[in-house]
């Protein structure tokens, strides 16, 4: 498009763009005050100086506006309308509406701002006589090392076409792969991180989980983990038993450890399926997409191709060329380029899509991954996308979202707690108290599984989604947000990380010594008499470097590692990982002066009133009982 650069203007004040030859010539504008004027036309591509000219600004307002949105441009850098449009919206401009040429009009059935319906509601379709069937939708989650990459992989290559160069796809976070005239859709996640992650931000996007197994390997921890994260998502699991190749493969004793964490499959009369399968030699990748379709049809999947489109942000990221770009997978309905959409705080109009190859699409029906470039800022993995009907609608929706996020903040996050369990078993809102159980060692959880099963009353049902040994990480904390459960550890620690999170999402934590009290708390808080005043808050560790004998007193000369130790406080004794004692503070010091607490980086003195056995390199876990609410972190 032609343009002149001749002409001077001055520096200051609303300026009058000159006519010019082409496309903006038609639809320049008379400046004026934005108060007064009507919507701005704007052509289909304009210079930042041009559109500073166009709305009577100076141009390093519409270069910080574009920064804000990711795009670094210079003041003679050309930008496209949807980009234009964008910045001319955020600097108050009303700007005109211009159907996009083989774009379906966005928001074309009249709908408002979206309300802030529940994800239940969100996915309800308006007429069952326009559902079709749709592709499911598949995570592969298992253990590190049994195959997940290797096997996705393998099942992808099986489908490219011949003539695409090698196969090679770009990574989008989400792959199709066909099976005769059918689909099946791929999620490229990390494993059930990802998948409980996307979960707990309240996206329900995976239709089957397929969980694999190496066979010379069998069950391991994160397959355990893998497993309770689809079960408690009531996801449908396949059971992808992998390199049965390998000449010290053991099927029957991965069926059986299998059958020990509560998966039986069908061979054993049960209604998991399993499928042995090979990454490396490709045996049974088509048995195990078969077993996907089949699994598929028993859940009458179906979508709406013909409504306003609904998906889910996979992933996204800040693309130094392009600005925020995100792969969304459309849910049901169909996803237009020109379409004015909303992700969670965010919102935009749709510039362009891309397919998985790197191909622009004009349009992602239902069950469908592509990337979307358009987006103001980079949205998170699970955000939903609405489609709106302008932008207008879309500002609506987002400060609606964030309203609505601030007052959640300010009271509180309504994630399970025992002191709430009464109140809404009262009011017939709790059917079931979901639990994560961590223990010290495997030998404890079964005395406290046993112990917790003797407890279930007619109102509820104690589920225990996911028990392990060890100390309680940050995805014990991401399952229990996502699945509205409590945290139960016995004689184990938390990590500081998983401490944050239980803090920034609310979990509820409880620790325990002594199984009595364990159970002595949940049937409290079944039967309603659970006192909340008391809790228990871990203060800080610190590390015994050096014994120091006086008489019969025996004081351990410390290294403060982490937050503080309080005189008026308790400490649990670490070693080897264990827990070996609980004993009293008797006395705090530094150097010869008694002190009230020492923090982090600093030594001291420390006694106990009972315990004299002590040895270097003990840590020390200190810990004071507060009158605050008990849904705190212990």
């Amino acid at each position: 498009m032609a343009r002149s650069r001749s002409g001077t203007r001055g520096r200051r004040g609303p300026r009058k763009p000159q006519r010019r030859d082409g496309a903006f010539a038609q639809t320049a504008v008379q400046v004026a005050d934005p108060k007064e004027r009507g919507a701005v036309e704007l052509p289909a591509t304009i210079t930042v100086k041009e559109l500073a000219e166009l709305l009577g600004v100076n141009p390093a307002d519409v270069i910080r506006e574009l920064i804000k949105s990711g795009i670094f441009a210079t003041i003679n850098q050309l930008i496209d309308r949807d980009t234009a449009s964008l910045v001319s919206s955020e600097l108050g401009y009303e700007v005109a509406e211009v159907q996009a040429a083989g774009a379906a009009p966005a928001g074309d059935d009249g709908q408002e701002a979206p309300s802030l319906a529940t994800k239940e509601e969100l996915f309800t379709e308006d007429d069952t006589a326009d559902l079709v069937d749709r592709a499911p939708i598949v995570t592969v989650m298992g253990h590190v090392d049994h195959g997940k990459t290797s096997l996705l992989d393998a099942i992808r290559s099986t489908t490219v076409a011949a003539g695409e160069r090698g196969g090679i796809t770009q990574h989008i976070g989400a792959s199709e792969v066909e099976r005769g005239d059918r689909r099946v859709v791929f999620l490229d996640t990390p494993g059930h991180e990802a998948f409980t992650a996307m979960r707990a931000r309240g996206a329900r996007v995976t239709d089957i989980a397929v969980v694999v197994v190496a066979a010379d390997d069998g069950v391991m921890p994160q397959t355990l983990e893998a497993i309770s994260h689809a079960k408690a998502a009531k996801v449908p699991i396949i059971i992808a038993l992998n390199k049965i190749d390998k000449p010290d493969a053991n099927p029957d004793r991965v069926k059986t450890e299998l059958t020990e964490a509560g998966v039986v499959i069908e061979e054993y009369g049960g209604d998991t399926p399993l499928v042995p399968v090979s990454a490396k030699t490709r045996v049974g990748l088509d048995d195990l997409v078969d077993m996907v379709l089949l699994v598929a049809d028993l859940q009458e999947l179906k979508a709406n191709p013909e409504r306003s489109a609904i998906g889910t942000i996979v992933e996204a990221r800040m693309d130094k060329a392009r600005g925020p770009v995100g792969t969304v997978l459309v849910q049901t309905g169909t996803l237009n380029v020109g379409d004015v959409i909303v992700v969670g705080e965010t919102f935009g109009r749709v510039r362009a899509l891309e397919d998985e190859h790197g191909k622009r699409i004009k349009k992602a029906g239902p069950a469908t991954p592509a990337l979307i470039l358009g987006l103001s800022e980079v949205p998170e993995a699970g955000d939903i996308l609405r489609v709106v009907a302008d932008e207008k609608a879309a500002r609506a929706a987002v400060e609606a979202r964030r309203v609505e996020l601030a007052a959640k903040g300010g009271e509180g996050s309504g994630r399970a707690t025992l002191e709430d369990l009464y109140r809404q078993i009262q009011a017939g809102q709790a059917k079931e108290l979901r639990i994560v159980l961590k223990a010290d060692v495997s030998g404890s959880l079964g005395a406290i599984t046993h112990a917790l099963g003797q407890l279930k009353t007619d109102e509820v049902k104690l589920n225990v989604l996911y028990e392990g040994a060890g100390e309680i990480s940050d995805n014990d904390i991401l399952l229990a947000s996502a699945s509205n459960a409590i945290v139960v550890g016995f004689n184990t620690s938390i990590s500081d990380t998983a401490r944050r999170a239980a803090d920034a999402e609310r979990v509820d934590v409880r620790m325990y010594d002594i199984i009595y009290q364990l159970t002595d708390d949940i049937e409290k808080a079944l039967s309603g008499l659970l006192e909340p005043e008391q809790v228990e808050v871990v203060e800080g560790r610190a590390e015994v470097r050096k014994i120091i004998k006086v008489g019969r007193q025996v004081i351990g000369g410390s290294y403060v590692t982490d937050g503080r130790i309080v005189r008026s406080g308790s400490v649990r004794i670490w070693r080897g990982g264990k827990v070996i004692g609980t004993d009293k503070i008797e006395s705090l010091r530094r150097f010869k002066d008694d002190v009230r607490e020492v923090q982090t980086g600093f030594e001291c003195g420390i006694s106990l009133v009972s315990t004299t056995d002590i040895v270097e390199g003990d840590v020390l876990e200190c810990f004071t009982t507060q009158t605050v609410s008990r849904s705190a972190v212990a």
